[in-house]
């Protein structure tokens, strides 16, 4: 018989990037609360359970949605409900993206289960895509993108994230996935600004493929500081810095696909309360 997952052990998975993405983060602990819930009850443990849950990754947003959500009603039907609306999002999100042309040269950062949805349905809707995307240090969660595209049949090319204003004039368009759709901007892995400010020098538009459920109308934002073994080993008298995410500006978006359908910038603004 397998025993189920110990709370601190997907804790665990989920502050090491085991699990990744925001969405990801979401549905795969919307899937332990429901064996959670199962085992020990939605009462009392069930709500320690989605505080613990809460703390893991404080920046992704469609978690805390999800478990505000969960909150007002805690009870295998919601999760059941949340599950649905968000793997529903994603096939909404990847057919309301029509501005992929066949023959479009896309550059992606890091992994995006909704942008990768996005270019898969281009490609088997027969548009003859291909796509760059970069190594995303420094955890290489690019290489996830990479693997997943290439899988599917997708011409790809994997390029260090210094290299992005090289290949940016050889591009069409940007594709990125969000953390949090904030009233500052996009919140996604760190670089995503980097690679914004490239497209508009290049004056490529800069697309986001992201559900509703990752709007967010929290006060504050805590930007993760990630480990700095990450990065290098302790360096004596050299402070080392590893923020997981920054936020790209508005004015930098060419649009967001949503669920919902295309929205400018100006329009998803008013979404957020």
């Amino acid at each position: 018989m397998i025993m189920p997952e110990s709370l601190e052990t997907f804790v665990s998975r989920v502050r090491s990037l085991e699990i990744q993405g925001a969405q990801e983060i979401a549905i795969e602990s919307l899937k332990f609360l429901r064996s959670y819930g199962k085992a020990n009850g939605f009462g009392a443990k069930f709500s320690a359970a989605m505080k613990a849950l809460e703390g893991a990754r404080p920046t992704a947003v469609v978690l805390h949605n999800c478990l505000e959500i969960l909150g007002k009603n805690p009870s295998k039907a919601a999760i059941e409900k949340l599950l649905v609306q968000i793997k529903g999002a994603t096939k909404k999100i990847a057919a309301n993206a029509k501005f992929i042309g066949s023959g479009d040269v896309i550059m992606t950062h890091c992994h995006s289960g909704v942008a990768v949805a996005v270019l898969k349905h281009a490609w088997q809707s027969g548009k003859k895509i291909s796509v760059i995307a970069t190594e995303t240090e420094p955890k290489h969660q690019g290489l996830r993108t990479i693997r997943e595209l290439s899988e599917a049949g997708i011409p790809a090319t994997l390029i260090v994230d210094s290299a992005v204003s090289y290949f940016m004039p050889h591009v069409d368009c940007v594709l990125l996935g969000s953390d949090a759709l904030r009233k500052e901007g996009n919140v996604n892995k760190i670089g995503s600004l980097n690679v914004a400010l490239a497209a508009r020098e290049f004056k490529k538009p800069y697309y986001i493929a992201a559900s509703t459920l990752k709007l967010d109308s929290r006060k504050n934002i805590e930007i993760e500081m990630r480990p700095t073994s990450e990065i290098y080993h302790k360096i004596n008298g050299v402070k080392i810095m590893n923020p997981a995410f920054d936020i790209t500006p508005w004015k930098f978006v060419s649009r967001i696909v949503t669920e919902r359908g295309v929205m400018t910038p100006g329009n998803l603004l008013k979404l957020i309360k």
